[in-house]
This record gives C-alpha cells, structure tokens and sequence, in this order.
C-alpha cells in the first residue's frame, strides 16, 4: 500500500506532482495514522510521526513519489456578519468566549450551525446566512492551534515563524 509520510504546506509543494486529490470534512482533517481513498482512487495510508491539521491545498507527499492535494470538503455552515467594525468584534469576542471553531474571511465569519449560538448571534443584532462551503477555523489557543506544525517547539517551530 501507498503510504503518505509528509505533509507539505498549500504553495510549497509542486503541483505538478499531484497524482491525486483527498477532500475532506474538517473533522476528519486532524489525522496522524489514517486509510485513505483518494478522489480518483489512490487508496493509501497518512501515517504521520504526529497528528496534524490538514488545510485545503496541502500535499500529503507519497513514498514512491508525488502528492495527493488535501481539500476541503463543503459543509453545513452559518455565515455571519455585522452592520460595522464594532459588531463584528463583538460577533467574534463571544464566539472566542465559547471556544466555538470559527473561520474568519474578510467581513464574515463562518460557523458550524448551531441553533443555540445562531439565536444568540441574532439576539446581538447578526445577519445570519446558512451557506454550504469549505470549513477551515482559525486554529485558536485552544484549538488546533496547539496541533499545528508552527506551534510546537521542535525544527518546524523556527521555519514557520522566520
């Protein structure tokens, strides 16, 4: 079997060397040691020295040579946005306060849907969409931000914050 050891990060891999594509739900994008059928049939093993985050365009690179693109499978979200600055932060400062993983994109900020929190957000003045998109949250002190290759203290650590 395939095994894929190495992930490379969206833009640094060639692209050229895609032999196939993974499309994923956010969820199932924190793997270390996984089976995976790619889009077009490439069966293969992630086995990872340690869990990690996979984003939308990175290359899981293979033994025997090239990639396999990960992408981000759509998914149920809720869209948000606010009438100025001042109600934006104040949409995103509760969402931190319940530790929710949350994508912010330009004057939006994406949600997995929850009744609970969306009645909340309305409650504060929210303008509420449901969307079907790719879910990539911000990783957060508390999220995948602790999992996340530039965030432990080891050789990566460095490359990442240089």
């Amino acid at each position: 079997m395939k095994r894929a050891t190495e992930v490379a990060r969206a833009g640094r891999w060639p692209a050229a060397e895609r032999i196939d594509t993974v499309t994923l739900l956010f969820d199932d994008r924190y793997r270390r040691r996984l089976r995976m059928l790619g889009d077009a049939g490439t069966d293969f093993l992630l086995d990872l020295v340690e869990p990690l985050v996979l984003h939308g365009g990175d290359g899981l690179k293979l033994e025997e040579g090239g990639y396999v693109e990960v992408k981000a499978a759509e998914e149920d979200l809720v869209e948000i946005r606010g009438r100025d600055a001042a109600s934006f932060a104040r949409f995103a400062w509760h969402l931190g306060n319940r530790h929710l993983p949350a994508e912010i994109a330009g004057d939006r900020i994406l949600i997995r849907d929850d009744h609970v929190i969306v009645d909340m957000l309305k409650g504060l003045g929210a303008e509420i969409r449901k969307v079907k998109a790719p879910f990539d949250p911000e990783g957060g002190a508390y999220g995948q931000h602790n999992h996340d290759p530039g965030h432990h203290h080891g050789a990566l650590h460095a490359e990442r914050h240089s």
